[in-house]
């Protein structure tokens, strides 16, 4: 899908992963919809523009804001807890969800609402200044802003600061992979474990974020979470939660930590109620049933959900109440981390202490 119209932004950054058609049209090939672009046409993420000859990322340097959060809200559960995270995003989407909790952002074409501007190199000395240990693309997919992102996470790199991304894992095997290169962790976003899901609500399909959860894994160093956004009719039956989880387990392993978060009614799916606090627990129920370690609840107030266990034990190793670390009994090192009552290993990236950001958010303005 394309969408007609001159970018509401002239010039822009030249954009990677694209090639001519045989019908004179350029045909982006970093995600899988191929968006194929005559002049004055966009893609369907919006930003990644046609602009005579080349494509163009039309949002480079512009951000729809920048705030610092905990790691735990990405969710990250397992990777530097308690830390601070210099978040942010630009515009658009390249997938099409009607249940978008960051709708108008991810869904935006008014250009105006990207408020902020920074180069790599300011989000990197911001990042330093507010002794935030890491740089979150988030809040809209990085996967469309990608050139953006990759100079980012390179300035980050070099001033020791590490970078997550918030992804929903639909892009294409050759810049996937030099995408999550520049990447320390990630938090996928498996919106169910169905096509027809995704075709209907997602206007995607569900086979490459599959493949690309394969692919972190199993061929990177990226520390790897997922999340799955529980929707009442649409996602929530016992058997998807059981399909998944087993697929998790069988393709991924049972270290990797899986998030059900609760839905709100939101964008075009109004309609829909809240999801019952119940409903997550009975899916953490059936995913620690298939063999998963480490699965927790979100958006919902539930201690027992938001705690991590030792896989050996049982013991609370990280007690969390909200975005706020609780109990600490984990042994964290050089050879990795523990359980302190048993000593059995803990995935994850930890160090000896955790941070002591708490749930607090604050709005930062990078200096250029």
């Amino acid at each position: 899908m394309t969408v007609t119209g001159r970018p509401e932004r002239t010039g822009g950054a030249a954009g990677r992963y694209w090639h001519r058609a045989d019908d004179g049209r350029l045909q982006c090939d970093l995600c899988p919809r191929s968006c194929r672009l005559r002049e004055r046409q966009r893609g369907l993420c919006f930003v990644r523009a046609r602009q005579g000859d080349e494509l163009v990322l039309t949002t480079y340097g512009r951000s729809s804001g920048f705030c610092i959060d905990p790691v735990e809200k990405k969710p990250l559960y397992h990777f530097l807890p308690g830390t601070p995270v210099l978040s942010f995003g630009t515009a658009g989407c390249n997938l099409a969800c009607k249940f978008c909790q960051n709708w108008d952002i991810s869904r935006a074409r008014d250009f105006d609402r990207l408020q902020e501007s920074a180069a790599p190199a300011a989000i990197a000395r911001s990042a330093v200044a507010t002794e935030s240990r890491s740089v979150a693309f988030t809040y809209n997919d990085p996967i469309i802003f990608l050139e953006y992102a990759i100079d980012t996470a390179l300035a980050c790199h070099a001033s020791g600061i590490r970078t997550i991304a918030v992804s929903n894992g639909y892009v294409c095997p050759q810049p996937r992979a030099e995408f999550f290169g520049h990447i320390d962790a990630v938090n996928i976003d498996l919106k169910a474990f169905d096509d027809a899901f995704y075709r209907k609500l997602c206007g995607a399909r569900l086979a490459p974020v599959l493949e690309t959860l394969e692919y972190l894994v199993h061929e990177t160093a990226v520390w790897v979470e997922i999340t799955n956004l529980v929707i009442p009719g649409e996602n929530d039956t016992d058997d998807e939660f059981d399909r998944m989880t087993r697929w998790i387990v069988a393709q991924l392993g049972a270290d990797v930590p899986l998030h059900f978060s609760a839905f709100f009614p939101a964008w075009k799916m109004l309609d829909h109620p809240p999801t019952p606090p119940a409903t997550l627990r009975r899916a953490r129920d059936i995913a620690r049933a298939n063999g998963l370690h480490h699965v927790y609840t979100g958006n919902v107030s539930d201690p027992e959900g938001g705690a991590t266990y030792c896989p050996a034990c049982g013991e609370v190793v990280i007690g969390r109440q909200g975005y706020r670390l609780g109990d600490w009994r984990l042994r964290a090192g050089s050879e990795g981390a523990g359980c302190a009552a048993c000593g059995a290993a803990v995935a994850g990236v930890f160090e000896a202490q955790p941070g002591d950001w708490g749930g607090r958010r604050r709005c930062v303005h990078p200096a250029h």
